[in-house]
């Protein structure tokens, strides 16, 4: 299974398909890993606060792929946000991990309430110069968050990894995004919570390209550049997300796709939702 890339601003290049991690404990998750690997996934979305960066790991090693062959995508908690704080939490990761470096390190939230996010940002941009961490990036920053970064350091994150779907298409932060070539990953790629996967047009859309109501979401994710990273222990459905390449959404599909947004406000509020 060969998963398209897209080149990032520093010049790394990411799947625009990954595997995302986030419930998923112990044996399953490691089982998931490695058949994800297996079938051709090159990069694994996981984070401190899912407390399973081991398992992830495991899996790894247990698929037989050369780990450099495999990009691992990690967050930093909410309480390791600070500039010192973040180096060591890095370094735990990479432990808990069993890696030498991080492909994608993540500020998780922005936690405005900590006012560390600057601080956690410059210490990212100097693991990133160190070559601990290859992409440096964020995730749920809003534009103002995203400018704090920038003022202070003149860097602007790689990846901001966001809730986004056809049902949250978030159209005004992409923009602003692609204007400073932010590259934008979803998460909650499906809609599903928002009933995406059950609306009429989108099931239409499903028996007139073949394809399931899941592939047609992630297909508008990946046909405007934006990365997914669906989450399935099944090897099934995880073949089934991958597999959004060989067709394409037309323009009729596409303007009833976006009837289908909810606008900005029923994505979660990151000002408002904090986890540590």
């Amino acid at each position: 299974m060969e998963i398209p890339t897209v080149g990032l601003r520093n010049g790394v290049s990411l799947p625009l398909v990954g595997l995302g991690t986030f419930g998923m404990l112990g044996p399953p998750c490691v089982g998931a890993v490695e058949s994800a690997v297996r079938n051709g996934y090159r990069l694994l979305d996981t984070a401190s606060n899912y407390g399973n960066e081991r398992s992830v790991g495991m899996g790894i090693e247990e698929s037989g792929v050369d780990r450099h062959r495999v990009m691992v995508q990690t967050k930093i908690a909410g309480g390791d946000q600070g500039y010192d704080e973040a180096i060591n939490a890095a370094k735990e990761s990479a432990r808990r991990l069993g890696v030498d470096h991080i492909d994608v390190y993540l500020i998780h939230w922005p936690c405005p309430s900590l006012g560390k996010s600057v601080q956690t940002w410059e210490a990212l941009v100097t693991l990133s110069a160190e070559g601990f961490v290859r992409v440096p990036g964020v995730s749920n920053f809003k534009e103002p968050h995203l400018q704090a970064l920038f003022d202070a350091t003149g860097v602007w994150p790689a990846i901001n990894q966001i809730q986004c779907s056809p049902a949250l298409a978030r159209t005004e932060l992409r923009e602003f995004m692609a204007q400073r070539q932010i590259f934008a990953q979803a998460w909650h790629p499906t809609g599903r919570k928002e009933g995406l996967l059950h609306d009429p047009s989108v099931l239409a859309m499903a028996r007139k390209h073949g394809k399931s109501p899941t592939q047609i979401a992630l297909r508008w994710a990946v046909q405007q550049g934006i990365g997914v990273v669906p989450k399935s222990s099944h090897r099934g459905r995880q073949s089934e997300n991958a597999d959004i390449f060989d067709f394409s959404l037309d323009e009729a599909d596409l303007r009833a796709l976006a009837e289908l947004d909810r606008g900005e406000a029923a994505a979660r509020d990151s000002d408002v939702v904090e986890e540590y």
